[in-house]
């Protein structure tokens, strides 16, 4: 992943909060083929490794072998930047729109899983996950055993052991301080509800540097 030295977000734990808040990322393999293969799945970052599942029917999972490099790609939030909000646009017009995004890439080596009990460890972590804030969260064990059993064979588990970690935070930190303050300004008044965790970040980042 490019990143230029003021982009980098090298704090392992933040990265995993990042990793745990988007909850979910594009499974990314060269395939055995000329286009490389991608699908969109929740996953689960436990110290080393990346765990997730696939639809059975999804042929994806076919094109990995042991040890079949892969990346993982978690994206968050993402707004578009208006050179117009930039204190120097008045200044001296050398300006032009950008865009501001997070993203977290895990690069690895990937194998699946068909054995039941692998698959049903992932989907029981993976619930307890997600339910885990719940008021009256759901269990696997909630539903019948034959069909959960029923619903495994549905699946293939997806491990990734990785060997890489980037994090890569693009908000305007190569901007001025004025140029960024107009940034967050703007992005308020879009008033598009997509585009305020951005300067929400940005606005984080601001108040970090007057400690």
């Amino acid at each position: 992943m490019y990143t230029p030295p003021f982009n980098r977000a090298e704090d392992e734990d933040e990265l995993r909060r990042f990793v745990a808040r988007a909850r979910a990322g594009w499974l990314v393999t060269n395939g055995q083929e000329a286009a490389p293969s991608a699908t969109y799945l929740p996953v689960l970052w436990r110290e080393d490794r990346v765990i997730a599942h696939v639809a059975r029917a999804n042929p994806h999972w076919r094109e990995i072998g042991p040890d079949t490099p892969a990346l993982v790609i978690v994206t968050g939030p993402d707004a578009y930047v208006s050179p117009t909000w930039y204190a120097a646009k008045a200044e001296h017009g050398k300006v032009v729109p950008t865009w501001n995004y997070s993203a977290v890439h895990l690069t690895g080596l990937a194998r699946v899983h068909d054995d039941p009990a692998w698959l049903r460890m992932a989907v029981e972590e993976l619930t307890a996950e997600h339910e885990g804030q719940r008021e009256d969260p759901w269990h696997v064990s909630d539903a019948p055993g034959p069909y959960i059993d029923g619903q495994l064979r549905g699946i293939v588990g997806v491990e990734l052991r990785l060997t890489l970690v980037e994090g890569k935070a693009k908000l305007s930190q190569n901007r001025s301080r004025a140029d960024r303050e107009g940034v967050v300004t703007g992005l308020r008044e879009t008033g598009r509800p997509d585009e305020q965790p951005v300067a929400d970040q940005m606005a984080a980042i601001e108040k970090v540097g007057d400690l």
